[in-house]
């Protein structure tokens, strides 16, 4: 849930934008500053997240018992194009969508997830899953524009949204093919580098190359979950079990067995740290924060709490700053590592992550802190994969802009968030 998304719908745009870009102006306010659109959640540019970083906030105050205020679930379920899907943000909602207008899988699954979980808006998740099934590839995978080659991060999303809405994703089928199709023709044997990991998408020679942040979507996909997901309710047995588990199984695995090796190259991957790392061009190796909390998901998921408990306390020691830098989803994430392992996500670290994203948009209509031991509200039905879409490319503080020459834009949708660097 982060660079990866974030950099393939960039990359369709052909910009990729940083922090202190002009943020779009609603309106001029007195000051002269740009003011953002009532009822958004984040203070920078939403051109490029504002429908996923709006849905990340509205799906985590969820999962932490707060009923978000109308003008931001109106702020969203506002954006949704005729046809039920969505674009990353429209300055203009009232005009119609046209083919100017870049929708995408990643940005409608998201709402969904958000939609589905509040609750009251049957009719707007209903139009966005059938515009997603129209879109799915004869692979059974999505991409992130429609057409686009299938990547694991748009097909987990895309997951999550589904079983979210109340469908099977494995009854989901194109030509035959499921969404778990996809997701095992891109997971790594048991040999070889990466062992157990997901790919992205096979790379110009049609070769598998692990990619964390990948397989954090894989796993939780791969287990019928989204962004929300929930800890297995397993005590995962004592700690480093997580670190010594093995990729498992030759040819091609089950989904569960995809999970269980995903989950395995991730537990090796933070081991020694704690933390998963990611390297901009021209820059040296930053811990990636995003990556690490989505991590945190897919181990608690998979294998329940004891398996994510080093990276979750390597979070809870370092991501204050790099939360409140980034923004909305950032937070959402923390909140949704918190959900998964049963922390409490108003006391992570000394942090209050919900009180922290309640304050970057409009003040909820309601906040029912839970008891000790009950942390988070369960959502109605579980969610599932990707980050923070802009916010993670400064995080660290490192700014970067990249201009891409892609050509002509993809129709409607295409290939999906460049991963993690």
């Amino acid at each position: 849930m982060n660079i990866r998304r974030c950099a393939a719908a960039l990359a369709a745009v052909a910009v990729i934008g940083i922090p202190g870009s002009p943020a779009f102006a609603a309106s001029p306010s007195p000051s002269g500053k740009a003011a953002l659109p009532d009822g958004l959640y984040g203070s920078t540019d939403p051109k490029y997240d504002g429908v996923w970083r709006q849905s990340l906030a509205l799906l985590a105050q969820h999962t932490a018992g707060v009923r978000p205020a109308a003008r931001a679930v109106d702020w969203l379920t506002g954006q949704q194009c005729a046809d039920g899907s969505y674009a990353a943000f429209r300055a203009d909602p009232a005009r119609a969508c046209d083919a100017k207008v870049m929708v995408d899988t990643n940005s409608t699954a998201a709402a969904v997830q958000a939609l589905a979980a509040l609750g009251g808006h049957d009719a707007a998740t209903g139009k966005a899953v059938a515009w997603l099934k129209s879109v799915q590839n004869k692979d059974g995978g999505w991409g992130y524009t429609a057409g686009g080659p299938s990547d694991t991060n748009s097909t987990a999303v895309v997951v999550g949204a589904l079983a979210a809405a109340g469908e099977k994703p494995a009854a989901v089928v194109k030509d035959g093919k499921s969404p778990y199709d996809a997701l095992l023709g891109l997971a790594l044997p048991c040999s070889g580098d990466g062992a157990g990991a997901f790919a992205y998408q096979p790379d110009k020679k049609g070769k598998l190359v692990a990619n964390a942040d990948a397989t954090a979507a894989g796993v939780v996909a791969a287990l019928g979950q989204g962004l929300a997901a929930t800890g297995a309710g397993k005590d995962g047995g004592a700690d480093g079990d997580a670190a010594t588990a093995k990729c498992a199984g030759d040819g091609k695995p089950t989904a569960a067995q995809a999970a269980a090796n995903g989950a395995a190259y991730l537990a090796h991957e933070v081991a020694k740290d704690g933390y998963l790392t990611s390297v901009l061009p021209g820059a040296t190796a930053q811990p990636d924060y995003g990556n690490t909390a989505d991590t945190v998901v897919a181990l608690a998921a998979q294998g329940g709490a004891a398996q994510a408990k080093k990276p979750l306390e390597w979070l809870e020691k370092h991501a204050e700053a790099w939360a409140k830098q980034s923004g909305p989803a950032a937070y959402a994430q923390l909140v949704f590592a918190a959900h998964a392992t049963g922390a409490d996500p108003r006391d992570f670290g000394g942090l209050d992550l919900v009180k922290a994203l309640n304050a970057t948009g409009p003040a909820p209509e309601a906040t029912d802190a839970p008891t000790a031991g009950d942390n988070a509200a369960k959502p109605a039905k579980s969610d599932g994969d990707g980050g923070s879409h802009a916010a993670v490319w400064w995080a660290g503080g490192i700014l970067l802009v990249v201009v891409i020459a892609v050509g002509f834009m993809l129709s409607r949708r295409g290939g999906k968030r460049v991963q993690q660097p």
